[in-house]
């Protein structure tokens, strides 16, 4: 039996399209396809007690190609963002470059990446500082000859600046916002972390600052709309960090592929003999996992 991760928003189209190459080419015994959200989720079960787990939550999915932030519930909003790590290595490499080699930015600049990289409390306080220890902080990386590439002493890529692109925190409140008003709390409460670029340091801690402050300013807002007659009640904002956050897709296909519930939410290839390749559309899993 095999187990297949898929995109958000993937189109049943292509489930159908899997569905043919592993059950005629590969001639499979049973297949599931999941969505990459969900596997995250279980993965960030590691860092919990049994009692707080659940498959409600908000996943910001990064990788080198492309950022999903997905809300896993009944009914949800999926938004896409094309600021990845890729995009990183670009800005760090292309206006500094001199002679940089195709292979560096892959075998060596990706390795480095979590090394010397760090996530800002504040960015103009952040950069005042870096200018007062010019000279502790010079990073001289040498990738195969001819070429010889010196970081210089910070080299600042703003992850959450307005003027670059939508702030990752603004991403996922809107995302939430878009959800029913009676999961939002939840989703709040449980947004996780997957994929290698999330995993600069301190990441974690400013998003959740980042959207503390601006959770808190809304019903700050709405209770002197009201004046002072609403009292909202504070919403609970946590980030989840945990040791499997790179590969915590993988992690939680595994720990499903794992278990011997894993076998009843398979498609067998009995059942796409009888049915067709539609039976991919659907791939059952809330029930069977939590």
């Amino acid at each position: 039996f095999f187990s297949q991760t898929e995109p958000p928003l993937n189109t049943p189209e292509n489930r159908e399209y899997t569905a043919e190459i592993m059950f005629e080419s590969f001639n499979v015994p049973g297949l599931y396809i999941a969505v990459q959200a969900v596997l995250a989720l279980a993965a960030s079960w590691t860092s919990r007690q049994v009692g707080e787990r659940t498959l409600t939550g908000t996943v910001i999915d990064s990788g080198d190609g492309v950022t999903h932030v997905i809300p896993v519930v009944s009914i949800h909003q999926n938004y896409r963002n094309s600021l990845t790590g890729l995009t990183g290595e670009q800005f760090v490499l292309i206006p500094r470059s001199h002679n940089i080699v195709p292979c560096f930015p892959t075998c060596l600049l990706k390795n480095q990446a979590f090394k010397y990289s760090v996530f800002l409390p504040s960015y103009p306080q952040s950069l005042f500082q870096c200018w007062e220890k010019l000279n502790r902080n010079k990073v001289c990386l040498p990738p195969p000859p001819p070429s010889l590439s010196t970081f210089s002493h910070c080299t600042f890529f703003h992850f959450a600046n307005p003027d670059f692109t939508q702030p990752i925190s603004e991403v996922v409140d809107e995302v939430i916002q878009n959800c029913p008003i009676d999961v939002r709390r939840p989703l709040y409460k449980n947004i996780v972390l997957s994929g290698g670029s999330t995993m600069f340091r301190d990441f974690g801690r400013r998003l959740q600052r980042d959207l503390k402050r601006t959770v808190d300013a809304r019903l700050k807002l709405s209770e002197e709309l009201s004046g002072g007659r609403l009292k909202p009640k504070p919403i609970d904002v946590q980030v989840i960090t945990h040791h499997m956050q790179r590969y915590a897709v993988w992690f939680g296909g595994s720990m499903l592929a794992s278990t011997p519930e894993f076998y009843q939410v398979c498609h067998t290839k009995k059942d796409y003999e009888e049915i067709g390749p539609s039976i991919c559309r659907h791939n059952p899993v809330f029930g069977v996992m939590s």
